[in-house]
C-alpha cells in the first residue's frame, strides 16, 4: 500500500500523538508499504522550532523510510485558544494546497488532535480521490470544551457541526479506545465503519533494563524513592494536584517527586511548586524521545492524572504504557477505561483523581513494600507486551487498511483489487 498520513505532530516532536503516528509508520514501513507523512516544521509545545528546522513551504526529509514533507504553517506556542486554533487552521490549508503535489496514494489517514488536522482529510480526500480514514486520539471539542477552553455556544455548536460532518464524510473511523467507540455509535455511525486501534508502546525501546542512577545522581536523587511524572504539562492534568500531594510527604526524606515536559500549564506550576514550598519535586523541561527510558528507568513509580471530568474516563493515557513496558507501577488518577487497564493488569494502585491525599497515600505505601511495587511493575511489563505492544497494534492498522482499499478499489474498477499490485500489503514497487 502508499499510504499517506497527515499528522500536525512528528518527531523529533515527543507528545503523543507524534510517537504514536511515527511508531505506525515505521512498522508499516518496515512491512514493505510505503508511506508519506505530511507535517510542520517541529515546534511543540514552545512555538519554537527545533534547531535544525526552519519554516519554510515545502521541505523533505527520510526518517527510517517514511517519506516527510514538512509544510509551512503559522508557529505558536501550545497555549491560547485563538493562537493555537489559528496554527491549526494553517495546517489544513497548507495541507490542501500541498495536496496536488503530493505522492501518489493509495489511502489517506488524518488524525485528532488536533481537529482542523482531522477535518483536513475531507478537502484533500477529494483531490486525491481516495478513501480517507479517520483516527480519533480526542473528542473534539468535547475535550476543548470540558477543560474551559472554549465557553463561546455559537462555536460549540459550529464545531461540533463539523465534527459530525467529519464522520459522516470519512470512509473509517479509528478511534483510540472502546469508550470513543461507543460514543461514535451513539453519534450514528455504523459498527462497521469503526475500528478501535488502542495505544501502546515500541517494547523494544522500552526495555526495563536501563540504568538510571547517573541521572539520579546528577538530579540529587540518589538512594531516594523517585515518583515520575512524564508527559504534557497542560490544562487537563490537573497537576496541581501532584504537587500538593509533594508538600504533605516532604517530610519524610525517602520520597522525591520528578516532573518531566513542557506545555501550557508549566510555568504556572513552577511557580506554584516554589509558592507552596515543595522542594522535594524535581522539574524537568521536556527531553529527546530517545531519553525517555533512562528516565524511566531513574524512577521507581510514576503517577498519571487528569482532572475529574467525566470526559476524561473515556480516555487511556499514552504515558501508562512506557511506564508499565519499564516495570515501573502506575499510580492513577483516572477513572473508566484506563482505571479497568491498570486493575486487570495488577500494574499499579488507582486513586480519586484531584485526590492529593490519595496520591500521598499510595506513594508512602510503595516507598514502604518494595515486594509490591517490583510485582506490580513485573505485571505491568507482562500485560503491556502481550496486550499493547505496538507492533501488533500496527499490523491490526494495517489490515484494516489493506481491506478498505481493496473495497474502494474493486467498487471503482469493477474488477478485482487484487489485480492492483499497489493494493497488496507489502508490495512497494506500485
Amino acid at each position: 500500500m502508499r499510504i499517506l498520513f497527515l499528522s500536525h505532530y512528528f518527531p523529533p516532536e515527543v507528545n503523543a500523538p507524534a510517537s504514536r503516528t511515527y511508531e505506525h509508520c515505521r512498522e508499516w514501513v518496515r512491512s514493505g508499504h510505503q508511506v508519506t507523512v505530511v507535517t510542520c516544521a517541529p515546534n511543540h509545545p514552545r512555538g519554537v522550532v527545533y534547531p535544525g528546522y526552519r519554516n519554510r513551504l515545502w521541505q523533505r526529509e527520510s526518517r527510517e523510510g517514511i517519506e516527510v514533507i514538512r509544510v509551512g504553517t503559522y508557529i505558536t506556542a501550545n497555549e491560547g485558544f485563538l493562537r493555537r486554533s489559528l496554527g491549526y487552521l494553517s495546517f489544513l490549508v497548507a495541507c490542501v494546497c500541498a495536496a496536488p503535489f503530493l505522492p501518489r496514494a493509495d489511502v489517506l489517514i488524518t488524525t485528532s488532535p488536533q481537529f482542523f488536522n482531522g477535518l483536513a482529510g475531507y478537502p484533500v480526500r477529494l483531490l486525491k480521490r481516495i478513501p480517507w480514514v479517520l483516527e480519533i486520539r480526542d473528542l473534539w471539542p468535547e475535550s476543548i470544551v470540558a477543560v474551559g477552553a472554549v465557553r463561546n455556544r455559537s462555536l460549540i455548536r459550529m464545531l461540533s457541526g463539523l465534527e459530525r460532518f467529519a464522520y459522516r464524510r470519512c470512509d473509517h473511523l479509528v478511534p483510540v479506545t472502546e469508550a470513543f467507540r461507543r460514543y461514535l455509535l451513539g453519534a450514528g455511525v455504523p459498527a462497521d465503519k469503526i475500528t478501535v486501534v488502542r495505544n501502546g508502546v515500541d517494547a523494544r525501546l522500552y526495555r526495563a533494563e536501563g540504568d538510571g542512577r547517573a541521572l539520579r545522581a546528577s538530579l540529587g536523587l540518589a538512594g531516594r524513592f523517585v515518583v515520575s511524572y512524564v508527559g504534557t504539562h497542560g490544562m487537563a492534568h490537573g497537576l496541581e494536584t501532584l504537587l500538593e500531594a509533594a508538600v504533605l510527604l516532604r517530610d519524610d526524606p525517602r520520597i522525591a517527586f520528578l516532573m518531566v515536559g513542557d506545555g501550557a500549564e508549566r510555568v504556572r506550576l513552577l511557580k506554584l511548586r516554589d509558592e507552596l514550598g515543595a522542594a522535594n519535586v524535581t522539574m524537568l523541561e521536556q527531553q529527546p524521545k530517545e531519553r525517555m527510558p533512562e528516565i524511566w528507568a531513574a524512577s521507581d513509580a510514576s503517577v498519571v492524572l487528569l482532572k475529574k471530568l467525566p470526559l476524561f474516563e473515556t480516555v487511556i493515557p499514552s504515558k501508562i504504557f512506557e511506564s508499565m513496558a519499564m516495570r515501573k507501577p502506575v499510580i492513577l488518577g483516572v477513572g473508566g477505561e484506563a482505571r479497568e487497564i491498570i486493575e486487570e493488569a495488577r500494574a499499579g494502585i488507582a486513586v480519586e483523581p484531584e485526590s492529593s491525599a490519595a496520591i500521598a497515600t499510595a506513594v508512602q505505601r510503595l516507598a514502604s513494600e518494595p515486594t509490591l511495587a517490583a510485582e506490580l511493575g513485573c505485571n505491568g511489563r507482562d500485560y503491556v507486551t502481550a496486550h499493547f505492544d505496538r507492533h501488533a497494534l500496527a499490523q491490526r492498522f494495517a489490515t484494516m487498511l489493506a481491506g478498505l482499499c481493496s473495497r474502494t478499489h474493486a467498487a471503482g474498477s469493477g474488477v478485482r483489487a487484487a489485480t492492483d499490485p499497489a493494493s497488496v500489503p507489502g508490495r512497494r514497487d506500485a
